[in-house]
């Protein structure tokens, strides 16, 4: 979240000395592998586990492929932040999956954890032709639906087969077109069909109604809806495919 916000104020020119403190915190909870966790630095034992009362979730933070690439988003363009960039990115290259996604720990999943890496490649300044931006270009458009969405089920953090396989919701099909746009796919069909695929789901009232769950608690104990995704995503993703094109 830290991460985020300071990416977020520091792209509209605001609260300069908070955008700073943010950017520093983040920096300073790298774990020693080169990726964060969402709130902890190397909590990773896994010895915890043997523990009588772990019965539910997970009680370690592992560094996760989705909060490195919005960490690594957001520290990149600061080149004081040079060595913690280059090892997070190493880190991030290093988790992308066989076919070409990333792993999502706090969205539903494969979808998620792919739109977050790429932006974070982008901004790492890793070019478009890169293997890993064209191996995850051509994941998103083997999972990409005829209508030009992207839906993945909960059931994929435990069958793969179900990655990237699921009903059509706007989160992930703006987490895929964020992904897109990062890509350098941004005129692309693939692009232009999920953007109209938004804009024609999008409600009179400016809502998208999306009954699906795609937070992410414990992976496989319990889901997350998270209210605001449904719009805050499709909005972003949107704004930044029309940012690209007029440029």
């Amino acid at each position: 979240d830290t991460a985020v916000v300071a990416l977020a104020l520091g792209r509209l020119g605001l609260g300069a000395d908070a955008v700073e403190r943010g950017l520093a915190w983040t920096a300073g909870m790298q774990s020693r592998s080169g990726g964060w966790g969402a709130f902890d630095v190397d909590n990773e034992a896994h010895w915890l586990y043997k523990l009588p009362f772990c019965d539910f979730g997970k009680v370690t933070d592992e560094p996760s492929a989705d909060v490195s690439a919005h960490a690594l988003e957001a520290l990149a363009p600061e080149s004081r932040y040079a060595e913690e960039v280059e090892r997070g990115l190493a880190w991030l290259l290093a988790e992308q999956e066989r076919e070409g996604s990333w792993f999502g720990r706090w969205g539903v999943n494969h979808v998620y954890g792919t739109g977050a890496a790429l932006p974070a490649l982008e901004a790492c300044g890793v070019p478009s032709g890169h293997p890993a931006m064209q191996r995850a270009v051509e994941w998103l458009r083997s999972v990409q639906q005829p209508d030009g969405s992207f839906g993945e089920d909960i059931r994929s953090y435990a069958d793969a087969g179900s990655r990237g396989r699921g009903h059509p919701t706007p989160s992930q099909t703006a987490w895929a077109l964020l992904g897109y746009v990062a890509a350098g796919e941004a005129d692309s069909d693939s692009a232009k069909r999920a953007a109209d695929w938004l804009c024609s789901e999008q409600l009179s009232n400016g809502d998208w109604q999306e009954d699906h769950y795609t937070g992410t608690g414990f992976p496989l104990d319990f889901m997350i809806r998270y209210h605001l995704y449904r719009l805050h995503f499709p909005l972003m993703a949107l704004g930044r495919l029309r940012e690209r094109l007029a440029a």
